[in-house]
């Protein structure tokens, strides 16, 4: 049966919870309550692990707090024996619109902190990725603050019709493949 790692890139606790930062964390929670799985802490990350259509979805969300989930990628590839074209990176990018997917097979980290880990650790940027656009609604320099910060009311509306998408991306990057979930999903 073929093995899937889904990354939700995110930061623990409480604090971070509602954040633009965090949708990797609110997407991979979306898809474990479709699947009716349930994460549990492990090592370097909570787990949650699902059977669809003969694959396996191992879904991850590190523990080690963004800027350093290359390592925690990297275990869990290697536990489960993951091939590289089998990994699913899930993160925010204010380089997109609010809402708007954009699936790549490889790529730059686009000075996203946690994808430049994730690379260094994996020593490649061939792994696919999938980015949820949060806009750029900021002032100059304060990014930071705008990716830490809640989501707004309508923001927080849109996502509830935004969830479930994102969950079918996932599905269909084990299912369908890469190729046909870009075609699929991008700019959606």
């Amino acid at each position: 049966m073929k093995k899937f790692l889904i990354v939700g890139l995110g930061n623990i606790g409480d604090a971070y919870k509602n954040t633009r930062h965090n949708i990797g964390f609110k997407i991979l929670d979306a898809v474990a309550a479709a699947h009716k799985a349930s994460f549990e802490t492990e090592k370097l990350g909570d787990i949650a692990s699902f059977s669809f259509k003969g694959r396996n979805f191992t879904l991850l969300k590190p523990s080690t707090y963004m800027n350093l989930s290359g390592k925690a990628v990297k275990y869990w590839m290697d536990k489960e024996k993951v091939p590289i074209e089998n990994i699913l990176v899930v993160t925010d990018d204010v380089h997109i619109d609010f809402g708007t997917i954009r699936i790549k097979a490889k790529g730059t980290a686009g000075g996203h902190n946690g994808l430049k880990d994730i690379q260094e650790k994996l020593n490649t940027q061939e792994y696919a990725r999938f980015r949820f656009g949060v806009g750029a609604n900021f002032a100059k320099g304060r990014q930071a603050d705008f990716v830490l910060g809640a989501w707004d009311k309508e923001e927080t509306s849109q996502l509830i019709e935004r969830l479930p998408t994102s969950s079918n991306v996932i599905t269909s990057f084990g299912t369908a493949g890469l190729a046909n979930t870009m075609n699929t999903f991008n700019g959606k």
